[in-house]
């Protein structure tokens, strides 16, 4: 019979909360950076929040000439035009950025493309977005970011102990900031598929935590003499299979979309990557340790669970 599968034995006894001082450090440390670049370098938004045209053509030729399209629509003089390969060799994305003169100025951008690049190339697509529609996508994708953390703290809320609720969702911010940071310094481009992909990281993230939790929900009810340390490392070790087992089966399938997925979702793969690493180790070295901080208590007795019974 085929036994499971496990990264670590069932007698580990890493001391995780002991750790605590260091990975409050290093996550403080790392958030603040984070936000220090998002508000200095601010996020290299898409067509999406800024506005402009997005065009995806196929060139007749099996290798697409950037360089020669790049010569061909910078004398156009659009502005900002970025021009990349989109997936297949003859496959090119244009984006254009955003014109003055509203809806009209941007079908005059698709028509002065469509003239100079002629019968050479295919149109797949053609997309516009105004300012206004920008601004909404702005401003409702960061309300979806808000309400599902505040969905998560109300969940955990009734399901938990407020203790418990906190931890979540402190670890869920230090996940959803981090992925902020690394996309300000990286200057990747953020656009609609990575709001997705931070709401994704949000359940992503929640899953895990919740997970560890319920393990120190039954070893608080079981373990009534163990030191609050001791029972949060416990019930770490006696989850850490599962964890590991899920966030590399999950990165092993996102790294396989990362390289073979194609342009298209590569922004939403990598944050998503990034996302399932953060939120792991949230799950164990910020969501657990905080549990001492906030003294939770056993909920049979009203006794600090830090305390003999």
């Amino acid at each position: 019979m085929f036994k499971p599968i496990r990264f670590f034995p069932d007698d580990t006894t890493f001391r995780f909360i002991h750790l605590r001082t260091v990975s409050y450090t290093l996550s403080g440390a790392a958030a603040i950076v984070s936000l220090a670049l998002f508000f200095v370098f601010g996020l290299n938004y898409g067509i999406d929040f800024r506005g402009g045209t997005l065009i995806e053509i196929q060139t007749k030729a099996p290798q697409a000439d950037i360089a020669g399209l790049r010569s061909t629509l910078g004398g156009l003089q659009l502005g900002d035009v970025e021009i990349q390969e989109f997936g297949a060799p003859n496959e090119v994305l244009i984006r254009v950025g955003q014109q003055e003169g509203g809806e009209a100025a941007q079908q005059v951008v698709i028509g002065k493309v469509r003239q100079a690049l002629g019968d050479s190339v295919e149109f797949r697509r053609v997309e516009v977005v105004g300012p206004k529609v920008s601004a909404e996508l702005v401003q409702t994708g960061t309300i979806a970011v808000i309400v599902a953390l505040i969905a998560v703290l109300i969940y955990i809320w009734f399901r938990f102990e407020w203790q418990f609720a906190i931890g979540a969702i402190i670890a869920t911010i230090h996940d959803v900031v981090l992925t902020l940071g690394i996309f300000s310094a990286l200057q990747l481009e953020f656009n609609l598929s990575i709001i997705a992909a931070m709401l994704t990281i949000v359940g992503y993230s929640l899953n895990d935590t919740i997970v560890v939790y319920d393990r120190h929900r039954e070893n608080l009810r079981r373990y009534k003499r163990m030191a609050l340390p001791e029972l949060l490392d416990k019930s770490i070790n006696q989850t850490l299979s599962r964890t590991v087992l899920t966030s590399v089966t999950t990165l092993i399938a996102l790294f396989s979309l990362y390289i073979f997925g194609g342009e298209v979702i590569r922004g939403f793969t990598f944050a998503m990557i990034w996302g399932v690493i953060v939120g792991t180790y949230s799950s164990i070295f910020i969501a657990s340790p905080i549990l001492m901080v906030l003294g939770v208590k056993r909920d049979w007795s009203g006794v600090t669970a830090g305390a003999s019974v």
